[in-house]
C-alpha cells in the first residue's frame, strides 16, 4: 500500500495546483503531529480551504481537515508570524524531486516555505536569499545543517525523465554499474514503479546491466510516452484491491490494468481522499486511546499500554539495527572502496572539506553512493538500497558491521528488560495477553566428543578429526588416536594432526584422498597462496612424542618413524553446507564429502577476505537465500561458520 507520494505525484500536484493557489491568502497554520501541519487558505473565488502538509509524505488541498488543538504549538505561532496573511506567488517543483517550494509574498518580505517529502523529509521556512528561517525538525548529520540561520542546499540536480535526451541517457547508462531498472529509478527520480513501467513499454529487459544498452532510442520514446500526461491531460484516480485502495496515481499504469479503479474529479481529490482515509483511521485509533484514557481503566492498565508500546519500539530499533548491520556486508566491495578511499585521502593530508569538494565533483559510481560527510565525527552517511547508513571513516567494514550489531545487542538487553517488566505488570493487572513473537522451536543439538575439534564425514562415512591449534593436536593423538586409525600430516610445519577413525574397517581410496585435501587446506598452505600442498600418511606406530636424543619436540609436533605414503600435489579445497533434514545443522570440509550429505552446498577458495569477515558475509548470503531467517541464525550464526572455515582469508567460489 502506497506511503508517500513519489516525484511523479509531486510534478502531476504542482501543475494542477499551481493556477488555483497563486494569489491564495494564508489565514492560520496549525500543527496536528511532529510531522504534520495545515495551512488555513482563501482561493480567489473559491473561498476558504486547507493545505495539509506532512513531511515526507504527502502535501494537498484536504476537504477534511482535523479540528485545530486547543493550544497551538511553537512551530505554528512561528510560522503565522511570519507568513499570516501573506500571498502565494508561485508554487513548483525542484528539479522533479520531491521537494515543493511555495513562494510567499507579505508586505515587502519575500519568504519560501519548502517541503521536502522524501524520507525524513521536512519543512523548512526560508528567506528570499535560501537562509533558514525556521525548520520543523533541526538536522545536523548530513553535510548540510538543516538549523536557524544556516544556507539550505538543495540536493545535487538529477536528470529528468520529461526533460532527459537520447544523449544524456546514453551517458547515464555508460555510467552506470546498476542493472536498467535501478539505474532509472534511482538516477531520475522517478522510482521503481515508474521505472518498471518504462522498460515494460520499451520492451527491454530491466535485469540487464545498463552499460550493455547502447541504443536508447526505445527507452527515450517509452519514457516520453509515460510521462506524456505531465504535459497533458491526466487521468487521475485511485487503484483498489479486494476493494480496499492499494494506490494513488495521476495517470494509469500497466501494471494496475487488471485493479478496480476510482476516478475522483482532479488529481488533488485523489490525493485528499486516499491519503485521508488512513488519516482517519490513525484519528479514531488516537481517539480510542484517549477514551481508554478517560474511562480510568487505572494506572497499572495505562502503565502497561506505555510498556508494550516501548518492547514495540526496541524490538522495530533492534530490527533496523540488524538490518544495517547486515546491508554494510551485503555491499562489501562497495563499502570497502569507500572507506579505503577516504583512508588513503586522510594519509595523503586532504582536509574534511577537501574531501566534500572532491566527492561533489567526482563522476565515481561509489561517489555517489555518499549523501554527506560529517567533519566533526569522522563519519560519512550512505545510501545503500535506500537506507541511510552512517559508517566511520576510520573503521574498517567488519568493524562499521559490528557497531551496528553491538547497538542491537543493547537493545536485545533492554528488550528482555521490558518482558520482564511487562510481566510484572501482567500480575497488577491480571491481564494475561502480552505480544510475544512467537518463535519456531528447533530440535536442540547435542554436542558430539568430535566437535571439539575440525572435523568432517568422508563420502564413504568414516569421521575425520584434525587439530585446531598445538593443544588439540596433542589431544588428538594422545586421547583419540587408536590402534587401527590413520594419521595425516601436510609436508609443512604448520599442519593440523589428522586422523581417520577407521574403527577396524578398510579405508576406500576417496575418503584417504578427502583425508589428504582436508589436511592441506586447514594447514599454512592455505595462507600462502599456493594451489596445491602435499600430504603424507602413517600408521599410529608410527606417530611418537619421543625425540631423538639431543633433540626437542615442540607442543603439538610429532616425531614420525617410517616409511610415509604420500599424496603430491592434492588441490586446495574447502566447502560449508547446510543440512535441511530433520537433523537441520552446517557442517564443513572437503568439497566431494559436503556434497555427498548436504542439501546445500558453497565452496571456499584462496581469496582476500579475512576468515571473520568472510563468515559474516556467508551469514548474509544465506539469510538473503532462505526465507527462515530464524533457522540460519540458530544453526549458521557467523560464529558456527568460521568454526568450519580454513586458516587465513578465503573468498567464496563463483
Amino acid at each position: 500500500m502506497k506511503q508517500e507520494m513519489s516525484s511523479v505525484d509531486v510534478a502531476a500536484l504542482v501543475r494542477e495546483l499551481h493556477p488555483r493557489l497563486l494569489d491564495a491568502k494564508i489565514m492560520k497554520i496549525y500543527q496536528h503531529s511532529p510531522d504534520e501541519i495545515r495551512i488555513s487558505l482563501h482561493i480567489f473565488k473559491e473561498g476558504r480551504t486547507n493545505l495539509v502538509i506532512e513531511a515526507g509524505r504527502r502535501m494537498h488541498l484536504t476537504a477534511h481537515p482535523e479540528e485545530a488543538q486547543k493550544f497551538p504549538q511553537s512551530f505554528p505561532m512561528l510560522l503565522r508570524k511570519h507568513l499570516s496573511g501573506g500571498r502565494i506567488t508561485d508554487i513548483l517543483q525542484y528539479d522533479f524531486d520531491r521537494i515543493i517550494e511555495l513562494s510567499i509574498q507579505r508586505g515587502e518580505d519575500t519568504t519560501i516555505l519548502l517541503i521536502e517529502l522524501f524520507s525524513r523529509g521536512n519543512i523548512i521556512l526560508l528567506d528570499s536569499e535560501k537562509k533558514i528561517i525556521l525548520p520543523l525538525k533541526s538536522i545536523s548529520f548530513r553535510d548540510r545543517k538543516v538549523i536557524r540561520g544556516e544556507v539550505y542546499e538543495l540536493p545535487q540536480g538529477q536528470l529528468s525523465p520529461v526533460a532527459a535526451t537520447p544523449d544524456e541517457l546514453k551517458e547515464m547508462f555508460s555510467r552506470s554499474d546498476n542493472d536498467i531498472v535501478r539505474t532509472v529509478a534511482t538516477r531520475m527520480n522517478m522510482g521503481g514503479q515508474y521505472a518498471e513501467e518504462v522498460c515494460t513499454r520499451a520492451g527491454i529487459n530491466k535485469n540487464m546491466p545498463a552499460k550493455q544498452l547502447t541504443d536508447v532510442s526505445d527507452m527515450h520514446k517509452a519514457m516520453q510516452e509515460v510521462f506524456r500526461p505531465l504535459g497533458a491531460e491526466l487521468k487521475p484516480h485511485i487503484v483498489l484491491k479486494d476493494g480496499k485502495p492499494v494506490d494513488v496515481l495521476p495517470f494509469e499504469l500497466s501494471h494496475y490494468e487488471k485493479n478496480e479503479k476510482k476516478y475522483p474529479g482532479t488529481f488533488n481529490d485523489a490525493l485528499d481522499e486516499y491519503f485521508s482515509a488512513g488519516a482517519e483511521k490513525k484519528r479514531e485509533q488516537i481517539k480510542e486511546i484517549k477514551d481508554t484514557k478517560n474511562k480510568k481503566t487505572g494506572l497499572y492498565e495505562y502503565r502497561l499500554q506505555k510498556q508494550i508500546q516501548a518492547l514495540e519500539k526496541f524490538r522495530d530499533d533492534e530490527g533496523k539495527l540488524v538490518s544495517r548491520g547486515e546491508l554494510i556486508y551485503s555491499h562489501y566491495q562497495t563499502v570497502d572502496g569507500i572507506l579505503n578511499a577516504i583512508k588513503a585521502a586522510r594519509e595523503k593530508g586532504y582536509s574534511w572539506d577537501d574531501i566534500k569538494n572532491i566527492l561533489k565533483r567526482s563522476d565515481v559510481p561509489e561517489a555517489r553512493v555518499i549523501k554527506s560527510v560529517n567533519a566533526s565525527k569522522g563519519a560519512i552517511t550512505i545510501t545503500l538500497d535506500n537506507e541511510e547508513i552512517e559508517l566511520d571513516a576510520m573503521l574498517s567494514v567488519t568493524q562499521n558491521s559490528q557497531m551496528y550489531y553491538d547497538r542491537s545487542k543493547k537493545l536485545s538487553s533492554k528488550i528482555k528488560g521490558a518482558l520482564e517488566a511487562i510481566e510484572a505488570t501482567k500480575k497488577l493487572t491480571g491481564k494475561e495477553d502480552v505480544p510475544k513473537k512467537t518463535r519456531q522451536k528447533f530440535p536442540v543439538h547435542k554436542q558430539k566428543w568430535y566437535e571439539q575439534f575440525r572435523w568432517f564425514v568422508s563420502s564413504d562415512g568414516f569421521l575425520v578429526i584434525g587439530g585446531r591449534d598445538a593443544q588439540s593436536n596433542e589431544d588428538i593423538v594422545k586421547k583419540y588416536l587408536e590402534k587401527r586409525d590413520i594419521f595425516f600430516h601436510a609436508h609443512v610445519s604448520g599442519s593440523p594432526a589428522v586422523v581417520v577413525k577407521t574403527e577396524g574397517k578398510e579405508v576406500p581410496e576417496t575418503t584417504l584422498m578427502e583425508a589428504a585435501q582436508f589436511t592441506v587446506s586447514y594447514s599454512v598452505i592455505w595462507k600462502s597462496g599456493q594451489a596445491s600442498g602435499d600430504a603424507y600418511w602413517v600408521l599410529p606406530e608410527q606417530v611418537s612424542k619421543t625425540p631423538e636424543s639431543g633433540e626437542y619436540v615442540a607442543k603439538g609436533a610429532f616425531v614420525i618413524r617410517g616409511q610415509r605414503n604420500y599424496y603430491k600435489d592434492v588441490l586446495l579445497g574447502a566447502a560449508l553446507g547446510l543440512i535441511l533434514n530433520e537433523e537441520k545443522r552446517l557442517i564443513g570440509g572437503p568439497v566431494s564429502a559436503v556434497s555427498k550429505i548436504a542439501q546445500f552446498v558453497m565452496e571456499l577458495e584462496p581469496g582476500e577476505f579475512e576468515q571473520n569477515d568472510l563468515s559474516k558475509k556467508i551469514y548474509r548470503m544465506l539469510t538473503d537465500k532462505f526465507e527462515d531467517k530464524r533457522l540460519i541464525k540458530e544453526i549458521a550464526s557467523p560464529d558456527k561458520i568460521a568454526m568450519f572455515m580454513p586458516p587465513g582469508r578465503s573468498r567464496v567460489k563463483d
